[in-house]
């Protein structure tokens, strides 16, 4: 009925893994996990930017433009972000469509985020409508999954702490 091991929650069980071991990737040390990084953020423009751009065709009919930073370094650790700006938000004083990848000075391995992600809105009627939400509600949850590891560590995951995670 399910996928054995859909993509969402190999991702996860990797992102554990490297908490437990200590490692991103293959990187270990703070320089090396920082190129990889580097080398992700690179990997991430052009889904990022499509994903924006699929938003300004679509939802402001084109008067928006994306800016991308690349991959900067900071005091706060290295980071990347893509904004999606147009007239109306400008003119009302609010940010724009932010997303934003970081890999920040006190942490482990990097993470994406928006800039003001927390509710979705939720307009399911037909049983098509509710499938066509898997993947927010896989994304929500493994974010949820994600967040609840910050809040204490790798082991509350038993993959992980089973050897189950590579």
């Amino acid at each position: 009925m399910y996928d054995a091991d859909p993509a969402h929650t190999a991702a996860l069980l990797k992102h554990f893994a490297d908490l437990r071991d200590g490692t991103h990737g293959d990187a270990v040390s703070r320089q090396a996990k920082e190129e990889l990084f580097v080398a992700t953020v690179e990997l991430l423009d052009p889904y990022a930017r499509q994903a924006l751009d699929e938003i300004n065709a679509h939802l402001l009919l084109g008067t928006g433009e994306v800016i991308a930073t690349g991959a900067r370094k900071s005091k706060d650790g290295t980071t990347a972000v893509w904004a999606l700006t147009w007239p109306e938000q400008r003119a009302v004083g609010i940010n724009p469509i932010t997303l934003h990848a970081f890999y920040g000075a006190g942490f482990h391995h990097p993470h994406l985020r928006g800039g003001t992600v927390g509710d979705w809105p939720l307009n399911a009627f037909t049983p098509p409508q509710a499938a066509a939400e898997l993947p927010t509600l896989r994304a929500i949850a493994s974010a949820e999954l994600h967040n609840l590891v910050f809040q204490r560590d790798y082991r509350i995951i038993p993959a992980t702490t089973h050897g189950q995670a590579s």
